[in-house]
């Protein structure tokens, strides 16, 4: 399946990369209460970012999250994010797998966000939470971006993972991955590739075998979503 960021596609604005990695954060946490009562800010602050390929792409799940019952959402979201369908939101699964590396990993992460006056989220929530990192990318916009490049290989990963198992959280992906620097990769073995060449002169990629993050700044981005 052919990426449709592999072409020349329009410039989001700043805030408009924002707004996209803050709705796409929120969508893919599990789908309480909480979020359905969001789902009409979101949409509303999509609305007004523009049309951009990463925007409809949010705005389509989230319509679609909105025509659900909560039950199967619910239901939808634990069959889809489950590790042993090798489909984790955690990044450091992508690149660490369940091996002892993984908490160093976790450990630099959240050291990253005390360096820029953040606290990182307490022990319900681990640092490499994509909604997490996603919302991190939000208030820390360059580290964030950086930090979200580091781990493309998982991304991408995720993102052919998530079109394979016929799931609209596809689209949140492709959402993400079309905010960051460079084409996605066209195919699952490009990706593969990308996994076994490292970005940054980092280790090799092993994995392939918040709203809630408390912060010490103002959250505010431009279309409404807090």
């Amino acid at each position: 399946m052919k990426s449709p960021w592999t072409s020349r596609r329009p410039r989001l604005s700043a805030d408009g990369v924002a707004v996209v990695r803050r709705a796409a954060g929120m969508c893919l946490r599990y789908p309480d209460r909480a979020l359905f009562d969001r789902l009409p800010l979101i949409r509303a602050a999509l609305a007004e970012t523009g049309a951009h390929p990463p925007v409809s792409a949010v705005a389509e799940f989230a319509e679609h999250l909105a025509g659900l019952e909560p039950l199967r959402a619910e239901e939808h979201y634990v069959a889809v994010f489950d590790v042993r369908n090798r489909r984790s939101l955690h990044l450091t699964w992508w690149t660490d797998g369940d091996t002892r590396r993984r908490g160093f990993s976790l450990a630099a992460i959240k050291a990253r966000y005390r360096a820029h006056g953040l606290t990182p989220p307490g022990r319900d929530e681990l640092p490499d939470y994509l909604p997490v990192v996603l919302e991190y990318a939000t208030l820390e916009r360059e580290d964030g971006t950086e930090l979200l490049q580091e781990h493309r290989a998982g991304l991408e990963l995720l993102r052919f993972a998530l079109v394979k198992a016929v799931t609209p959280y596809a689209r949140l992906l492709e959402a993400v991955c079309g905010t960051l620097p460079g084409a996605s990769p066209g195919t699952p073995e490009e990706a593969a590739r990308m996994a076994r060449r490292p970005i940054g002169g980092g280790p090799e990629l092993v994995g392939l075998d918040t709203i809630g993050l408390p912060s010490s700044l103002p959250f505010a981005i431009t279309g409404g979503l807090k």
